[in-house]
């Protein structure tokens, strides 16, 4: 059966030769003494993996040929390549090719187009990966609010009228049949939070109907958040499409120690039928821009603000990464800001709000981005061992946020080995087969024989993150090799020149 299987495969790899397929190499490698974690959360079984062209052409006690490029893993666990189910890499990805803050947590897959932003249009952004491939795979959903502002112009703050409706699932069809995943919305951002709950379904209908998928950021993570659960679950009934809630966090103070309540209504929609999911990264602080603390974006608003500084993100809790009017404020707390300016935390909050307001009119950046701290640990243990959350970053290749270079890594080291929140294995299913799973990808996520040669080798004695808020561009340590599609892309934790990624597309439905 092996023979006939390596035939099979050699057979596969010439004839993609022959059509012009992107095959890096005939190179065959074998990687023996490996604890292999498959993905599925089945316990590790020592054992080996070959490698013919891009696939995994056999698993098990191998033996090696004197054609074999021998790697010998030395006992360190060997798992499926690390799927980012939500990234925002696609921000910097053409010209940071080497995505060193994800290959670097063992991430080989990074879903784009998030919280209802993604290029466009995607064919050009696709293209451009084709040409130019970067050291990962990448895939992306449509955005929300792209379609909104490239129907009804940026800024415009109006309900869609049914024409402009009809507008926007018409570029929603040619972006879906540019292989996108489905459909991403960010409620809570501009221009999304001015869109009706009809708008949003009638476009997840179509997406539905096309065979895509819907995550989302939610229109509420603190004021609202009951709402916003509920319209995403009868977003799942209505369409009868995976649904999956972007980064589940329960941020206001009012929320806190609820998540076993939220599980129990997630689990009750799951049981009436709707495919509901989640995604999360193992942090209590997140990341974003002053305004979306202000629903009716108003930095005047000093009650509201009050609100903000004793429910949502207290002052010391809130840390500047980005602010261009006065870049001396980039990486201190609103606490030291307001010192400096000899001013309460809640004056500095409005007064820094609007001068980020001033900024972006003058110049069409943006004006700010910040780190607030709103979660309780507890709740985030609770929302990230249930069964069905997968692991993701919410990063960037330039974030200032840890998770954009430590989330994965964190996981496995902090949650799973010290911790003990869940197994080894379970995390690593949460990282691979889960999110695999989550977006109806066919052939990644698992160790078998036929499915994509995306593989990561990790030392699990010693994988931990180091990004912190003062220093977030450090590297996790204990990832010591990644392969995507076959090809090393790092070896004994150096980055290698090849770049194998690519474009996975959702397959067209008739």
């Amino acid at each position: 059966m092996g023979q006939r299987r390596e035939l099979f495969f050699r057979l596969l790899v010439s004839l993609g030769l022959c059509l012009g397929a992107p095959i890096p190499t005939l190179a065959d490698t074998l990687i023996v003494n490996a604890l292999v974690l498959d993905g599925t959360g089945s316990p590790g079984q020592r054992g080996s993996i070959r490698i013919i062209g891009d696939q995994i052409s056999d698993v098990g006690n191998l033996t090696a040929r004197a054609t074999d490029t021998l790697v010998d893993a030395q006992g360190l666990v060997l798992s499926p390549g690390f799927i980012d189910t939500h990234s925002h890499a696609d921000e910097h990805l053409l010209t940071q090719r080497n995505a060193a803050p994800k290959i670097t947590q063992g991430i080989t897959t990074v879903i784009v187009g998030q919280d209802g932003s993604s290029p466009y249009p995607l064919k050009d952004f696709f293209q451009a990966l084709e040409q130019t491939p970067a050291k990962i795979n990448v895939a992306a959903y449509v955005g929300h609010n792209t379609l909104r502002d490239a129907v009804m112009g940026k800024g415009n703050r109006e309900e869609a009228s049914p024409l402009q409706m009809q507008s926007m699932a018409s570029l929603l069809g040619s972006e879906l049949n540019s292989g996108a995943i489905g459909l991403s919305t960010g409620l809570e951002y501009e221009p999304g939070i001015y869109s009706s709950r009809a708008e949003v379904l009638l476009l997840a209908q179509q997406t539905a109907q096309r065979g895509g998928r819907y995550i989302s950021h939610l229109r509420s993570e603190d004021r609202w958040f009951e709402d916003s659960i509920e319209e995403i679950i009868e977003i799942g009934r209505v369409t009868g499409m995976p649904v999956q809630i972007s980064h589940i966090k329960l941020a206001m103070k009012r929320l806190w120690g609820s998540a076993p309540a939220l599980l129990k209504q997630l689990d009750a929609a799951r049981a009436e039928g709707v495919d509901i999911t989640a995604d999360i990264y193992p942090y209590i602080f997140w990341q974003s821009h002053m305004m979306v603390l202000l629903p009716e974006r108003d930095p005047l608003d000093m009650p509201a603000i009050d609100l903000v500084m004793r429910e949502l993100a207290p002052p010391e809790g809130i840390i500047f990464t980005h602010f261009p009017a006065e870049p001396s404020y980039v990486g201190r707390t609103l606490i030291e800001i307001a010192g400096l300016r000899d001013e309460t935390p809640g004056e500095a909050f409005s007064q820094l709000a609007q001068q980020s307001i001033a900024y972006e009119e003058k110049t069409g950046q943006p004006g700010d981005s910040m780190i607030g701290t709103s979660m309780d640990e507890s709740d985030l243990r609770d929302l990230m061992a249930w069964p069905h959350t997968n692991i993701c970053t919410d990063g960037g290749l330039q974030d200032r946020h840890p998770r954009g270079a430590g989330s994965f890594p964190r996981v496995l080291g902090h949650y799973a080995r010290d911790a003990e929140l869940f197994s080894l294995e379970s995390a690593v299913q949460k990282m691979t087969a889960l999110p695999a799973q989550h977006l109806g990808m066919k052939n990644r996520g698992v160790i078998r024989p036929g499915y994509k040669a995306d593989l990561v080798l990790f030392d699990p004695a010693t994988v931990i993150d180091r990004a912190t808020t003062s220093e977030p561009f450090l590297a996790a340590v204990g990832i010591s090799d990644v392969w995507v599609n076959g090809t090393r892309v790092m070896e004994n934790g150096r980055q290698t020149e090849a770049y194998p990624g690519r474009v996975i597309r959702r397959m067209s439905t008739p």
